[in-house]
């Protein structure tokens, strides 16, 4: 099995810049330990990736004798010029108590216009003039005086030294070179180095599903930023009830997530704000609760050349071949199984970090949530 590729750079203060490429994943994930939601098939990579062009690409800044663990991760929808050659975009807000960038054009224009990149609450606004710089940067863009940086976040406080804000427009700019397709590295890594979830070390987590010949043949890939708590379900079964020691030891009650949905299916933007809605019912299905202090957003788009918005073609009447209403169940049951099994993928692929105050937050007990989910007969 191939192993992640790093690259480590060591400055005077000893901060740590891990720049992970998009390789295999070191640990066996939900899927391979019998953990499988829902009846769908997934992608080759199980992942967002599966999604034709879709690239993935995460820095990761861990400093610990600063308490420093942080990063950023950036989703391209597709290699081109995504400012030219734009998304459509659907968006849906669970509880909005969030900073997320960008939001209010994609919900008037209903299209993404620049890479999407999640990181951490207070660096949102340096990670947004990184997409800005390389937007403007990119061949083809000279004329470019307007951009709209997509920039999400969850809140890493509990584990990182956030008021540092470490976290700079080259880190942005560095996680949107790295990305590529392929297997996506989970857990501890980007946006998702010092994410909680369910009183557990969590992270980055990714999934994917096809759908059936009759159906289309569209895939659906999803990826979390896992930071949120509730009532921990896995396939059904309530977890968290059995692990609730730990859980009333180290469980908050609010958090957040960030969703990102990608597809090949040819969609109007008005439903792929359906299909992010659909998004949440994944999240629900871990026992997320969109607690008053969270921010809980689903960004989804369609990668199908279809339904592309050209810039250079403003002058034509639109003619896309956009998929009609009554063929989206599918589409709505493979964003709710992927999202899920996204955040079982987040929860098992993070290891235990020490925090900024020298507390230890312990990764998923994997060995016992399994033994109980084989006990009731959960696993496959």
């Amino acid at each position: 099995m191939k192993t992640p590729k790093h690259r480590i750079a060591y400055s005077a203060l000893l901060l740590s810049l891990l720049a992970t490429c998009i390789w295999a994943a070191p640990k066996p994930r939900a899927r391979d330990l019998g953990i499988i939601p829902g009846y769908m098939i997934p992608g080759k990579n199980n992942a967002i990736t599966d999604v034709t062009g879709v690239r993935v690409g995460h820095v990761t800044l861990i400093d610990v004798s600063k308490g420093l663990h942080t990063g950023v991760t950036a989703i391209l929808p597709h290699g081109g010029n995504l400012f030219q050659d734009r998304v459509p975009a659907g968006y849906f807000q669970g509880n909005g108590y969030g900073k997320i960038m960008g939001i209010s054009q994609i919900i008037e224009l209903g299209e993404i216009e620049t890479p999407i990149l999640l990181t951490n609450t207070l660096s949102v606004p340096e990670v947004a003039a990184g997409v800005i710089e390389w937007t403007l940067n990119h061949p083809g863009n000279k004329q470019v005086v307007s951009v709209n940086a997509v920039v999400g976040e969850t809140n890493d406080s509990s584990i990182n030294a956030i008021r540092d804000r470490l976290v700079t427009k080259d880190h942005a700019i560095e996680a949107i070179q790295s990305t590529r397709s392929g297997p996506v590295v989970e857990g501890n890594v980007g946006a998702g180095t010092g994410t909680m979830a369910f009183g557990f070390k969590a992270g980055i987590g990714t999934s994917s599903r096809v759908l059936s010949k009759s159906d289309g043949a569209y895939t659906v890939g999803v990826l979390v930023q896992a930071n949120y708590g509730g009532d921990l379900h896995i396939l059904g079964f309530p977890i968290g009830r059995m692990l609730k020691q730990r859980q009333a030891r180290a469980s908050t009650p609010d958090g957040s997530v960030m969703i990102v949905v990608a597809t090949d299916a040819p969609l109007s933007d008005r439903n792929l704000c359906r299909l992010a809605k659909r998004a949440m019912l994944g999240i629900g299905r871990t026992g997320g609760n969109m607690s008053n202090g969270s921010g809980d957003y689903v960004l989804a788009f369609s990668t199908a050349r279809s339904v592309r918005r050209n810039r250079r073609q403003q002058g034509t009447a639109a003619q896309n071949a956009e998929l009609p209403n009554h063929r989206m169940t599918p589409l709505f049951s493979a964003v709710i199984e992927a999202t899920e099994e996204a955040v079982y993928n987040a929860l098992i692929a993070a290891e235990s970090v020490k925090g900024r105050n020298g507390k230890v937050y312990e990764s998923f007990p994997v060995e016992t949530v399994l033994e109980t989910l084989r006990q009731h007969r959960r696993l496959q």
